[in-house]
């Protein structure tokens, strides 16, 4: 990493400590409790790092053939998904593997722990399984049509939401067929739910977010993407939606009527050259990170103006961002493994 936080406006980024997996960080996430930092690797490997100082708590194998996803399912429990077609359910105060779940085909693309924290969800291939907390099978659902890109829960309910070519299937735990659809000829890759659940976006290939109104069931599509559209960002509020979709980042304002017929706020401050690789808004705070492959991480305030309020340079691609729970500090991985916790202030 070259040198420290950069600042502007009265807001500083203050490393608090800088580490490493010597790995591709594919994949991050905070325990509920801030105190752990678990990370996964590109080639398989799955690390939890004590989040104040960024030792090593535990290194697990992870997966065989590389690691996709890793996430929490309480303070003691990670669970991690990899190119071996597992689930793989940690002990995080032990250390010790409590069970590998056949997700159904060789690729698991996503783990989804639902709200309640009941249920955990997965996605391989065509398929999708639901599994309790014991690692009991709930639901093998019907096989989608093509390859499952993203998972999400809907906030605060037990529905569930999938992505494939041809739009999003709604899912609940009580029934072993789907309970909904929403339909558009395109090829979903993310998804991602308002925090109020008003709202349902979704990031495509063709270069545009699709967006959906719940209370209507009417359907938006943003446009003018110069690329691919796999970063995706709400505020706490449910006001802002930023994506991403080429070097700059566009947020657009869903408050009042929505976004429809409106011009969005564009955040242009990542080299011209680049792709916003990573976005993460803090949970209950105004500001709003971006991670970019010409290895910068900014920090906004979208509803306060279009210039960047610290800017961090590493020296490879931004690959993930993550707020810890209390919106103080912000975790950076890279592509060549460096991972890093700076303090907001």
């Amino acid at each position: 990493m070259l040198g420290v936080s950069g600042w502007f406006g009265g807001v500083k980024l203050t490393e608090v400590w800088r580490g490493g997996i010597e790995d591709h960080v594919i994949s991050l996430a905070w325990s509920p409790d801030d105190r752990f930092v678990a990370v996964a690797g590109a080639a398989g490997p799955v690390v939890v790092l004590d989040a104040g100082t960024g030792s090593a708590r535990h290194q697990w194998p992870g997966h065989r053939g590389g690691a996709t996803t890793v996430t929490w399912a309480d303070e003691g429990t990670v669970a991690s998904a990899g190119q071996d077609g597992r689930v793989r359910v940690w002990d995080a105060t032990t250390g010790a593997e409590r069970f590998a779940l056949d997700a159904g085909a060789r690729w698991v693309e996503s783990v989804a722990v639902s709200p309640c924290g009941t249920y955990l969800a997965s996605a391989a291939g065509k398929k999708v399984r639901l599994w309790g907390r014991d690692g009991c099978l709930l639901r093998d659902y019907p096989d989608h049509a093509s390859t499952v890109t993203d998972l999400a829960w809907r906030p605060g309910g037990r529905e569930l939401t999938t992505a494939a070519y041809g739009g999003v299937t709604l899912w609940t735990p009580d029934r072993p067929d789907a309970a909904g659809r929403l339909e558009w000829k395109g090829s979903v890759l993310r998804l991602a739910w308002s925090p109020d659940a008003k709202f349902l976006a979704t990031g495509d290939q063709d270069s545009t977010v699709h967006f959906w109104v719940t209370a209507t069931d009417t359907d938006l599509k943003m446009f003018g993407y110069p690329k691919k559209v796999t970063q995706l960002a709400w505020d706490h509020t449910s006001r802002f939606l930023a994506t991403g979709g080429g070097h700059r980042v566009t947020v657009w304002d869903c408050s009042g009527s929505g976004p429809a017929n409106t011009r969005p706020l564009v955040l242009d401050a990542h080299d011209a050259a680049s792709k916003v690789s990573a976005l993460a808004f803090q949970r209950a705070g105004p500001l709003l990170a971006s991670g970019a492959d010409d290895g910068r991480v900014l920090l906004w305030h979208p509803g306060s103006g279009r210039r960047p309020l610290a800017d961090v340079r590493f020296e490879t691609a931004v690959t993930q961002l993550a707020w810890s729970a209390d919106d103080v500090r912000l975790v950076v991985g890279t592509e060549t493994g460096a991972v890093a916790v700076f303090r907001a202030r």
